[in-house]
């Protein structure tokens, strides 16, 4: 009964306290991002691993893989500012029409194969946009948040390690601790370096295609399959399903929606079932149900951007209960073949 009740309660403080967890959420996001891309920049920096790096170089190689990290970041939002943004303010203009259009389609699909689709139970574009436009307002109004997290990231970032040797516990829980902390970086960091190739790759790809093509508002679909694949199973569904149900009631003719099928289907299969699992390797070994079943817990409780963290809170919470006795065995429902990481590794 006590689980029960702390469990609800948890349920409550996380969805009330959403304004403060998910602009922690996001700036750990930016965190580990800009991290992974500087560590990347250091490992291509000549002799930076080389014994003859002296410590001042290795510093100056440090601060500059940090720079390079944040103009990569800042390159790509301004991007979105200047060119994506505009484009997405057109598209929202447009969703009237495309509700029109939307219905004309149903109707004439009706007629053709004698099937009585009621229009009630059509999606409402402008609706959908609407919801989607004011969950990103909120969050624009969460940046200057975003960034004071941010800004402490990076100044704590160096003591960390001290602090966790002060704690006052035993030399056993420091090593336990660091090691699940260590596990959790290293994952997370990976995950999200990779998850951000692959998105990046795959929404260039869409995009040189959609524009071949001559799918309107080319840019716009790249950037949100870009954001959507890290959405894992039902964001690369959305991802093919938006342009390709826009090219369906955009188009005069079928040829648009099923090239616009057949390129994007092609591309998340190539990169998001093929690359994907190769780049990530068994870093997860978490259970696709496991995810299925989170991502519509975090998506209930903190909507899109619940949706869009389910997967690297899940990978936490698998490191962690797979580090203690007594939560082991969620651990173990969570993984793929009952395979867990061995909770004496911490005690080596």
């Amino acid at each position: 009964m006590h689980n029960i009740v702390f469990f609800i309660g948890l349920i409550f403080i996380l969805w009330i306290g959403r304004s403060i967890f998910i602009p922690l959420l996001f700036a750990t996001f930016l965190w580990y991002l800009l991290n992974a891309i500087s560590a990347y920049y250091r490992r291509i920096m000549p002799c930076y691993k080389s014994e003859y790096c002296t410590i001042t170089l290795r510093k100056f190689y440090n601060f500059l893989s940090i720079i390079l990290s944040f103009a990569t970041v800042g390159g790509i939002i301004y991007l979105f500012a200047t060119q994506i943004r505009p484009m997405l303010s057109e598209l929202y203009n447009a969703t009237p029409l495309l509700q029109q259009k939307l219905l004309v389609f149903s109707e004439y699909i009706s007629k053709k194969a004698g099937i009585d689709i009621d229009i009630n139970l059509m999606p409402n574009l402008p609706e959908i946009a609407g919801y989607v436009g004011s969950s990103l307002a909120s969050l624009a109004t969460s940046t200057g948040m975003v960034l004071i997290y941010l800004v402490f990231m990076f100044v704590e970032q160096s003591s960390f390690n001290k602090k966790i040797d002060a704690m006052p516990i035993s030399k056993l829980k420091s090593k336990k601790l660091r090691y699940i902390l260590n596990s959790i970086d290293e994952n997370m960091k990976k995950y999200l370096f990779t998850k951000t190739f692959i998105s990046g790759a795959t929404g260039i790809c869409a995009y040189i295609l959609l524009h071949f093509i001559g799918l309107e508002y080319a840019s716009v679909w790249a950037f949100i399959i870009f954001i959507l694949n890290y959405i894992p199973t039902i964001g690369s569904i959305l991802a093919c399903a938006l342009p390709i149900a826009y090219a369906l009631i955009s188009g005069d003719t079928w040829h648009l929606p099923i090239f616009t099928a057949i390129s994007l289907i092609a591309i998340e299969v190539v990169f998001g079932n093929i690359l994907d699992p190769k780049l990530t390797g068994k870093t997860l070994n978490i259970s696709t149900l496991a995810i299925l079943i989170n991502l519509v817990f975090w998506g209930m409780i903190w909507g899109p951007a619940g949706m869009f963290f389910s997967v690297p809170i899940l990978v936490a919470l698998y490191i962690t209960t797979a580090q203690f006795t007594s939560t082991r065995w969620i651990a173990t429902l969570l993984s793929v073949d009952g395979k867990i990481p061995d909770e004496t590794q911490s005690e080596d």
